[in-house]
């Protein structure tokens, strides 16, 4: 669907889709949010000021970061900037044609990654990748509380939680390090659950999304270069890799039959894109199975240097 400008630092992070089937993106290391027109059209909406340090002290990394991005009916966009400094770090707004505001402060050695937005109240949810927490912002902005906690939430040597959703009374996170996806119950109170550990094994797990099928999703497994679909009580199957045109998937989000996957390139240095493909129902299994259809996939042009 889109090529982004990766030796320029648009590493393409996460991605959120509008009514219209076009996209917005967060671009990591050019500090970026753009809009991804229907026939391919890179539009950049914002882009972020570097601290006076240029964002060395930034956590993970030491490069101040766009990551997480989420869209309201309004056609605002919300998204996370991460740069090491505690007048930049945390939740931004940016309404149509104006100028991002931040509506959140988060500490400056966080490292907010995931962005969900719970349909039914307007709390965020965000990722503290460093830090190992899940952070809630209510809907209007204002004071960020921690909501989550704890080892599993934690990284063992780099990140910890990274992607996250709202779905099915649960806020659900996965962590990189660890290899897994969560469902933290939301209790009557709002409050978090006990986590469980719905999905092991997974190398790199980045964000993932669900089909729509119960708790069926689609994970991007980032150094692989993959996405998976996991289905409760079936074995893991992987549906689009590299030969697809994934380069370090980072995120991945369903709008009715329609897969939007980002390749980030930030390890293999070639094609940051944006992709799309069709989530159908494959004949001769159980109501409710998806695959992907590959055939459906559009094959980006390689760019020069690209692996």
């Amino acid at each position: 669907m889109a090529h982004f400008d990766r030796p320029d630092g648009q590493v393409a992070e996460s991605v959120i889709v509008g009514p219209d089937g076009s996209a917005d993106v967060g671009l990591i290391f050019s500090r970026q949010v753009a809009h991804v027109s229907l026939d391919g059209r890179v539009e950049v909406l914002a882009t972020m000021p570097l601290p006076a340090d240029g964002g060395v002290h930034t956590p993970g990394g030491g490069s101040a970061s766009v990551t997480g991005i989420e869209r309201t009916k309004d056609g605002t966009v919300y998204f996370l900037y991460s740069a090491g400094d505690k007048h930049l770090t945390g939740l931004w707004k940016l309404p149509p044609g104006g100028r991002p505001t931040r509506i959140s402060a988060l500490p400056a050695m966080s490292f907010a990654n995931g962005l969900a937005r719970d349909e039914h109240t307007g709390d965020f949810y965000i990722t503290d990748s460093t830090q190992g927490k899940v952070w809630q912002v209510r809907p209007h902005g204002g004071t960020a509380t921690v909501w989550a906690d704890g080892p599993v939430l934690s990284p063992t040597h780099f990140f910890g939680a990274n992607g996250v959703k709202v779905h099915n009374g649960a806020v659900w996170v996965s962590n990189i390090d660890r290899g897994t996806i969560l469902r933290i119950p939301l209790t009557g109170k709002g409050t978090a659950g006990k986590p469980q550990i719905k999905a092991s094994g997974l190398d790199s797990v980045d964000d993932f999304a669900f089909t729509g099928r119960g708790d069926q999703l689609l994970a991007a497994l980032n150094l692989p270069s993959k996405v998976v679909l996991i289905t409760p009580g079936r074995p893991d199957h992987t549906v689009l890799d590299q030969s697809d045109g994934l380069q370090n998937t980072t995120s991945v989000a369903v709008d009715k039959d329609t897969v939007y996957v980002t390749s980030g390139a930030l390890t293999t240095g070639g094609d940051a894109n944006l992709l799309t493909a069709h989530l159908h129902r494959r004949r001769g299994q159980a109501a409710g199975a998806f695959g992907l259809a590959h055939n459906q996939l559009p094959r980006p042009a390689r760019s020069q240097g690209a692996h």
